[in-house]
């Protein structure tokens, strides 16, 4: 059975264990029927042309784990960030850990979806946000609608800046031969709130895993979020990501997403914003090799005047690896004195290793500063010369240069812990020891 049918079989099952007074209940209903007539997407559709989900299709996932499987802390306390307290929401196969969490009620709400779903004083919440900001037409996203039962629930009160950053972290432990997860996060910033998250994939085994997660964020007038996605994944692990960030006047809302592991990766990361004097960044690292695929998949709608949009996105392509970059502005007729940037820069190691990029510009107003470009090469084999007679070894000197080549996405990381963090993967991933820090 391929998996689009095993998903419609196993909704009904799914429907029947929910509780009679889901509040979400028609809305899965119609979204399941969404995924029906959709199916999974395929290279025919124009935003999948370049990333192929067949190999998935065809994968016997199981889609809810037969026993919980109890994890360690020493197995995985190498992926959280000691060096700062933060808060944190971590998962595995999909199901919430209280033994690894620390969440909170104390001024700000850092708790689950199935607790927002269930108590009456998230209900407001609740009936204005869920669903959203979410594509309705997008099949995946409708299918993480219809199955979605747990994830991560953040509300931030107006004016209020959250103490300590969340970290999200989902793990799969591997008790199935082959598992598919949909987390649901939903998070909020009301008028003048601050947050920073953290966010994290991480399997802990070399079983097959898929993950597809949405995410919607919204950002009230004034409000502030930082949202940092770290994507370090083993070669088992498939993710596709859909992200929808809802953004009103004078909000500010930055997306770091890094790139380094998993064997199929898909960003889809949409921003829209519905007021004046909005800031939009999305900036972007990715490092790979072998035979991993990565696309990034980004929209910025503009439909308000005097607002601004940043997008930055290196990518480092080595072996056979395969990058996408798939990024759209569209400034509305209203969006007057909009200021957008879009720039994509790629490193090709080898011969093999493949980048299709195809930046685009939809622009339906005419006072605007719009710019977007897009470069695809070689390191520089001057530099690289001048470096080793400078005496620095070959390979020292070709990371060196990699590491100067993303180093600008770096430099707007506001977490020092993360900075330091990315830091070391990037080193790893360039296989040398970088004696600085950043």
């Amino acid at each position: 059975m391929e998996l689009k049918e095993k998903l419609l079989a196993s909704f009904a099952v799914f429907e029947n264990n929910l509780d009679l007074e889901d509040p979400i209940l028609d809305l899965r209903n119609d979204s399941i029927k969404v995924f029906e007539n959709k199916g999974f997407p395929t290279k025919k559709d124009e935003a999948w042309k370049y990333t192929s989900l067949a190999k998935i299709q065809n994968t016997d996932y199981s889609l809810f784990p037969k026993e919980e499987d109890c994890v360690n802390y020493q197995e995985v306390k190498k992926y959280f960030l000691h060096e700062i307290e933060t808060y944190k929401l971590v998962f595995i196969d999909g199901v919430y850990s209280s033994f690894l969490s620390e969440t909170t009620h104390m001024g700000i709400d850092v708790c689950l979806m199935s607790a927002a779903f269930k108590k009456p004083q998230y209900k407001h919440l609740i009936d204005k946000y869920f669903n959203k900001a979410a594509s309705k037409e997008d099949s995946l996203s409708a299918l993480n609608t219809s199955f979605s039962k747990e994830g991560a629930f953040i509300y931030i009160p107006k004016n209020t800046v959250a103490d300590k950053p969340i970290e999200i972290i989902n793990f799969s432990s591997g008790v199935e031969a082959a598992l598919m997860i949909q987390p649901r996060n939903m998070i909020i910033a009301d008028q003048g709130a601050e947050m920073q998250i953290i966010e994290r994939h991480q399997s802990l085994t070399k079983n097959e895993t898929l993950t597809n997660v949405v995410s919607e964020l919204f950002a009230e007038q004034n409000a502030k979020i930082d949202l940092y996605k770290i994507q370090n994944d083993s070669l088992s692990a498939s993710l596709i990501d859909n992200t929808y960030i809802d953004q009103k006047r004078d909000s500010v809302v930055s997306v770091h997403t890094f790139s380094f592991g998993g064997k199929l990766t898909r960003n889809n990361l949409n921003f829209y914003q519905n007021g004046e004097n909005i800031n939009s960044i999305l900036k972007g690292v990715t490092i790979i090799g072998d035979k991993q695929h990565v696309d990034h998949h980004t929209l910025v709608h503009h439909r308000e005047p005097n607002c601004e949009s940043h997008q930055d996105y290196k990518g480092i392509y080595d072996q056979s690896s395969t990058g996408v970059f798939n990024g759209k502005i569209i400034v509305d007729k209203l969006a007057q004195k909009t200021n957008a940037f879009q720039q994509n820069n790629n490193i090709l190691m080898e011969d093999k290793a493949t980048i299709n990029s195809k930046p685009q510009l939809e622009i339906f107003a005419d006072d605007v500063k719009c710019s977007h470009g897009c470069t695809i090469g070689q390191l520089d084999e001057d530099a690289l010369f001048y470096l080793q007679s400078r005496g620095i070894p070959k390979k020292e000197g070709r990371a060196l240069l990699m590491y100067a080549f993303a180093n600008n996405v770096l430099e707007s990381v506001a977490l020092p812990v993360v900075k330091k963090r990315i830091n070391k993967i990037i080193a790893k991933k360039l296989g040398v020891e970088l004696g600085f820090s950043i």
